[in-house]
């Protein structure tokens, strides 16, 4: 096999990228024997595992810690495959540098504190390791960036961010929302670094996996990250979300693979693009207009001393253009979406107008 870590900034044509493994280390055998199921998989990247596992609450299985280790690096000496594991504290970070360990990866959950993740980031400091990020578990692209741009500072050259999904209020029928305008903004911020999406955790359920794997790769994701156990029904932890070997393999042969930037297009691709961007200044001229009405409504309620928010009014605007785009043919929480941002900003510009002395 191929050890060169470089190969994982190329977008691999047909065959995306895919780390893949158990969410824990629960036994030498049960690792053996995944790895072995999973070798088989040409796009296999890399095997994961979880070595130290802190839940939510404790009194669960919270892995298996250091000692893992050892089965990890006979996975390695066995298969060749390179190995991907969970840091969430500098002293992680400073074991798996001395076991060579390939990969190693900050999860959701400590993404959201710089202090820890600077302190990762001074233990892993000029080092030649692979370095995954995931989003944040709450939708902070800011804390995203921070976490990419904190490695960058210590050096690290191999870098690649990993969208997990997000924790949300509402989220049926996701474990984690996908929120896909995070991911898709991240990598037009980062074009350079390679994104890998993690439907497991965004899933939440091996149902949902292909779904979510397919959005991704539509997407123009660099590869994916899925949790495989060998007998996934009796894992210690995640099993919902854990998939066999064998249903992997099926979901990755499944993949429709399609051309994205860079590829050649024909030229009634281009006539679209060039209507859309027509359509797009319409828009954008339609919106400045609507905002310089909404500051003469502003002026109105001003001189009559009415309050910004009418909320008879406002319900009587959205139930009319979500009845109006249904006719159109356009879905009703889009247009319901859409209203509520210009309604937003409405209000913010009629707000300026009247606060204005």
């Amino acid at each position: 096999m191929n050890t060169n870590m470089d190969d994982i900034f190329l977008p691999l044509k047909n065959k995306p990228v895919l780390i893949a493994g158990p969410c824990s280390a629960e036994s030498r055998e049960q690792l053996v024997q995944t790895a072995h199921a999973l070798a088989g998989i040409p796009q296999l990247y890399a095997f994961r595992a979880g070595l130290w596992k802190p839940r939510t609450r404790p009194g669960n299985f919270e892995g298996v810690g250091e000692q893992g280790l050892d089965w990890l690096m006979e996975v390695k000496e066995k298969t060749g495959l390179r190995l991907a594991v969970e840091i969430a504290v500098p002293a992680h970070a400073e074991i798996c540098l001395k076991a060579g360990i390939d990969i190693v990866w900050i999860g959701a959950r400590t993404v959201v504190s710089p202090f820890i993740v600077d302190e990762i980031a001074n233990a892993l400091q000029g080092s030649s390791i692979c370095v995954m990020i995931k989003n944040p578990i709450n939708p902070d692209l800011k804390l995203w960036i921070g976490g990419v741009e904190r490695m960058k500072k210590a050096g690290i050259k191999k870098l690649i961010v990993v969208h997990r999904g997000f924790d949300a209020y509402s989220k049926k029928p996701f474990r984690n929302t996908p929120l896909w305008e995070i991911p898709i903004e991240m990598k037009r911020l980062f074009p350079e670094l390679p994104m890998l999406c993690d439907p497991s955790h965004i899933g939440g359920s091996r149902s949902l996996l292909a779904e979510i794997a397919q959005k991704s790769m539509d997407l123009g994701m660099n590869g994916l990250m899925i949790e495989s156990h060998i007998d996934p029904d009796h894992a210690l932890t995640d099993v919902a979300q854990q998939i066999s070997p064998a249903g992997l393999k099926k979901l990755i042969s499944g993949l429709k693979i399609r051309e994205h930037e860079g590829s050649e297009t024909s030229s009634t691709l281009e006539d679209y693009r060039c209507s859309i961007d027509e359509v797009d200044e319409q828009l954008l001229e339609l919106l400045s207009r609507r905002m310089e009405i909404s500051e003469l409504i502003g002026e109105h309620k001003k001189e009559h001393n009415l309050a910004p928010f009418q909320a008879k009014r406002w319900s009587v605007i959205l139930e009319d253009r979500i009845k109006r785009g249904s006719s159109l043919k356009l879905d009703k929480e889009f247009i319901s979406g859409i209203y509520n941002l210009i309604h937003k900003e409405s209000l913010r510009r009629q707000g300026n107008v009247m606060n204005e002395e």
